[in-house]
């Protein structure tokens, strides 16, 4: 993971784009489906639903860089960054957009354990597509990540904190919450990856739109 990462520092022309989310609706959202399934619900795995409906509809951001050309992928592997003792895993959770909330959870929660426990296979860690990084539960407010190649893109994640602004001319209380996109500028340019973070803010603040 440290070559890997040295390598798309060294050789990856990064670009970053800061989005900020209203998340009072997500919010809503997981307090009605935390105790509805088992394995937990976490809110990655809310996070990881709707990034993946968000990368059908753009993929350009799902696509990767490959023999000196842009080579769109077929399907949505979405890969999730794991502390470890001693370093960083990122297990894959495959076909993400096609699983259910349920599934997704279920996945998700079994790579994690194996992550800690050092038991990943290849194909646990093999054929991502994009990647998130979520250090909100840390207290981290924002942050930028480094592109895993030969992924376009990753998904740095804050903690949702609550501020105060300006809506219809009136001052509310809302929790919000800074996503910062990670991108290969030799596959998205800056309209490509803003037109994804405006569907992805979209659909935060509306998760219904994609319930199962």
């Amino acid at each position: 993971m440290a070559k890997r990462l040295t390598e798309s520092w060294q050789t990856v022309p990064h670009f970053y784009l800061t989005y900020e989310a209203n998340v009072s609706a997500l919010n809503d959202w997981y307090s009605n489906v935390r105790h509805q399934a088992d394995p937990k619900i976490t809110k990655t795995d809310l996070l990881l639903k709707l990034t993946s409906h968000a990368l059908a509809l753009h993929p350009q951001i799902n696509a990767k860089w490959e023999n000196g050309a842009i080579v769109f992928n077929e399907y949505v592997h979405v890969g999730v960054a794991v502390a470890i003792d001693g370093g960083l895993q990122v297990p894959v959770v495959h076909n993400t957009g096609r699983l259910t909330l349920r599934e997704l959870a279920q996945c998700r929660s079994q790579l994690v354990e194996r992550a800690r426990n050092g038991s990943l296979s290849i194909e646990d860690v093999s054929h991502g597509t994009f990647t998130i990084s979520n250090l909100g539960m840390y207290g981290v407010s924002e942050f930028c990540a480094i592109v895993n190649p030969p992924q376009a893109a990753i998904l740095a994640i804050g903690a949702a904190e609550d501020k105060v602004v300006s809506v219809n001319g009136q001052f509310v209380s809302q929790s919000r919450m800074r996503m910062t996109l990670s991108c290969d500028h030799r596959v998205i340019d800056g309209a490509t990856g803003a037109l994804f973070m405006k569907s992805l803010v979209s659909l935060i603040e509306s998760p219904m739109q994609i319930i199962e």
